[in-house]
């Protein structure tokens, strides 16, 4: 009976799964790899052909079994710069390891012709320190381990790719000819006629002194009131996974080094928005005073700087919190419905990597028909219940979670609900209750004799 079972399922998971088009050809692949920060960015442009015979409605991009875990984000755009539906899907023939995602094209591709895609794929953990122990003044060297060629399910006949670093200290690179330096640029090709799926290994060896700064834990918790104003807290854990330091750490030598270009974080700085208002930031010393709140234009500048500079391996965590008008992000439909916008994740630094979240979104008293969209796959975490000064009845607590975010993940959640405006009476209700019973209490308290003793009357012989 088992097998039967298994056969079944093997079944649906062959009509689920996409088949290698094989009358797609890309016809010309340009990449551009940026090793400038932590994270690796490849940006790049596909000219595909359709050799077939039928129009071409969808086109696969396809990742090494070594990346399963680095894919952070996948945008995709055609020639137009319209944003392109991309969905993680399986393959038929393909391993397990291996990443695949169909992209549905807005105009199909016809017998002869070509169509032209834009893709950006952010990458994380895919650069490893090494040495991986530097001392305090060494400076930090890190390998980027690639590919020569665009990894494809279809075959390609010219391909070129330039890979970006910031600084020309580069200590060796593979050189797979034709193959030249330039200042800061590795250029690679054009290679041509390359089979689907080749892989030979492309190899940088760099010095990168930029923030390998990550978050380990965000604990986002946002709470909405209809009495116009929306509060958020971050709990934030961060460490910094470059090149762990390796012997004591001098204080003297450090506050004497000047260069700027350094593999140490003494401070970094978060972008809140523009109508932040009561902020607070600290840790569990208590609050933190080196820090500098700049107002822009468009959003506010918050220099944090830790208690003590980070190196590699060194981690800390912090608490950051603010308070902003809720008017621009909750609005009421004319069904009556309300519509809470706000970000899922925000700005913590520049080229920020978060390894896990989770947000914490707490609705008013009272809501019902709770509706949830999210910008992307998240994971639904159990809803909760949170009670905040008199509150008798509780108030829902919308919890989400996802692994693996980069900057690209700040967009906003939506969320739906019902609610009634005489709700806002609940808590100035519940207050003048209690101030009603506490006046009763004293007042009882005041005119009543609670003594047991028989009072004492003086007589006259």
């Amino acid at each position: 009976m088992w097998k039967i079972i298994v056969f079944i399922l093997f079944i649906n998971s062959i009509n689920t799964a996409e088949v290698v088009n094989k009358n797609v050809i890309n016809k010309k692949v340009e990449r551009t790899i940026d090793l400038n920060s932590q994270l690796v960015k490849i940006t790049g442009t596909i000219t595909l052909e359709n050799t077939g015979k039928e129009a071409v409605r969808n086109y696969l991009i396809a990742f090494e079994r070594g990346l399963q875990g680095s894919v952070s984000y996948i945008s995709v755009q055609d020639s137009l710069k319209n944003a392109l539906k991309t969905s993680q899907v399986a393959v038929v023939g393909s391993g397990t390891s291996e990443i695949f995602y169909n992209v549905q094209l807005k105009q199909s591709v016809e017998p002869g012709k070509t169509g032209t895609i834009l893709f950006e794929v952010i990458l994380t953990k895919a650069l490893q320190p090494y040495p991986s122990s530097i001392t305090q003044k060494e400076k930090q060297l890190v390998r980027y381990f690639g590919n020569h060629y665009f990894y494809s399910p279809y075959d390609t006949r010219t391909q070129k790719t330039d890979v970006l670093v910031n600084s020309r200290a580069v200590e060796s690179y593979s050189k797979l000819k034709p193959v030249g330096q330039t200042d800061s640029k590795i250029s690679y090709g054009s290679y041509d006629n390359i089979p689907g799926f080749s892989v030979d290994t492309l190899s940088v060896h760099y010095e990168n002194n930029a923030p390998f700064l990550t978050v380990t834990r965000l604990e986002r918790t946002i709470e909405v009131s209809h009495w116009g104003n929306i509060a958020i807290e971050e709990n934030i854990e961060i460490k910094h996974t470059g090149a762990k330091l390796k012997g004591p750490f001098s204080r003297y030598d450090y506050q004497r080094d000047s260069s700027s270009n350094h593999h140490s974080i003494k401070s970094y700085n978060t972008i809140l928005p523009a109508l932040a208002h009561s902020i607070y930031y600290r840790d569990m010393n208590g609050n933190i005073s080196t820090s500098a709140v700049k107002a822009k234009k468009d959003y506010i500048e918050l220099e944090l700087r830790p208690r003590f500079p980070l190196f590699g391996g060194w981690q800390s965590s912090y608490i950051l919190g603010y308070s902003i008008p809720s008017y621009p992000y909750l609005f009421k439909k004319p069904t009556g419905e309300f519509v809470l916008n706000i970000r899922l994740l925000d700005h913590v630094f520049d080229d920020m990597y978060v390894e896990d979240l989770e947000t914490k979104i707490v609705l008013p008293v009272g809501v019902s028909s709770i509706k949830v969209k999210t910008p992307y796959e998240v994971r639904r975490l159990p809803d909760g219940v949170a009670y905040k000064y008199l509150d008798n009845i509780g108030r829902t607590v919308i919890r989400a979670s996802k692994n693996n975010l980069v900057e690209q993940h700040i967009q906003d959640i939506e969320i739906t609900y019902t609610w009634q405006t005489h709700m806002l009476l609940h808590e100035p209700v519940l207050v003048s209750v209690a101030l009603f019973l506490a006046f009763i209490v004293v007042i009882i308290y005041v005119r009543l004799d609670f003594s047991i003793r028989k009072a004492e009357h003086s007589k006259k012989d």
